[in-house]
């Protein structure tokens, strides 16, 4: 392994070992309500990345970034879908951490590879092989066990799985340096979190500034902690394979699974370690099916269907 990708491994294993831990940051903010949280998180991550452009002298780029987007309907329109995707995603992981829900957001983190795989299918027909297919159906059945055995579809999971997919896919629409993409993206919805905030200070709801330092400290970090593994990522995976990205973004949701277990107690029961299992093998399967044993397995099959043909 080269020194490059030795680096690019520390840096995208970092920033998932990052995303993993990060439901401890919001569990701190449990007493103030997810929508806030979101607001602050927002608005601080396009404060800290105003200043991280500034210093890292990227401030020209930013403006020359909005100027083509601004004559570009189709760049524009994918930056506003990404920036609405992501902020949603944001919303529903804290409100599921802080409803005691992280099992259900390691299940949506362990799912949003297939779903992005899926949309590939749907949006760029791109073609799966056998074993890329019976890995859908292995997550689609450990899905259907879960929903089965307790009568409610996971949503949270698949929620959050879909928008962070979906983000993926608008990202893909909108081709800019990773520093001025988040500031952009952040940039799209801070004027309307920005009147959020402010209106819970004329209904005197507001956490921020109410009096606790504590809070003040978690609410302005949230966008250091938000911003840093995007960062950290972006630079890890340019230089290391996909397949190798592919396996270290399994580290976050099996953090958070941990976390959920046994640190905050959530309960796990065996229907939910059954249903993980067949979304682990799922994803496995998936991890595998470029490797050469099983593509000359497939090959061996196929050849075998057409000998019998």
């Amino acid at each position: 392994m080269s020194n490059e990708m030795k680096k690019g491994a520390f840096y995208a294993g970092f920033s998932y070992f990052l995303w993993g831990v990060l439901p401890i940051y919001w569990k701190m903010l449990h007493d103030v309500n997810a929508g806030e949280t979101l607001a602050n998180r927002i608005v601080w991550s396009f404060i800290f990345m105003v200043l991280l452009l500034v210093i890292m002298r990227k401030w020209s780029g930013f403006i020359t970034t909005i100027k083509g987007l601004l004559t570009n309907k189709k760049q524009l329109i994918g930056l506003i879908i990404a920036s609405l995707l992501v902020s949603g995603n944001w919303f529903i992981f804290i409100w599921a951490v802080n409803s005691d829900r992280i099992i259900e957001t390691s299940m949506g983190y362990y799912i949003n590879p297939l779903i992005s795989v899926l949309l590939g299918m749907a949006v760029f027909k791109e073609k799966l092989s056998r074993s890329q297919l019976l890995s859908f159906v292995l997550a689609a059945v450990g899905v259907l066990i879960l929903t089965i055995s307790y009568g409610e579809f996971p949503w949270v999971s698949i929620l959050l799985a879909l928008t962070f997919a979906l983000y993926g896919l608008a990202k893909k629409m909108v081709k800019v340096d990773s520093e001025v993409g988040l500031t952009l993206e952040t940039l799209v919805i801070t004027p309307v979190a920005l009147i959020y905030i402010i209106s819970l200070f004329f209904k005197g709801h507001h956490s921020l500034f109410s009096g606790s330092l504590q809070t003040d400290l978690f609410l302005m970090g949230a966008g250091v902690v938000t911003a840093i593994p995007l960062l950290l990522f972006s630079k890890g995976v340019q230089r290391i394979p996909l397949s190798m990205a592919g396996f270290l973004q399994y580290i976050a949701p099996t953090i958070m699974l941990i976390l959920g277990v046994f640190v905050y107690d959530e309960y796990f029961s065996k229907v939910h370690f059954i249903s993980f299992a067949f979304i682990w093998l799922s994803l496995t399967l998936y991890s595998l099916s470029k490797t050469k044993l099983i593509l000359h397995w497939e090959a061996k099959w196929k050849k075998g269907n057409q000998v019998g043909m």
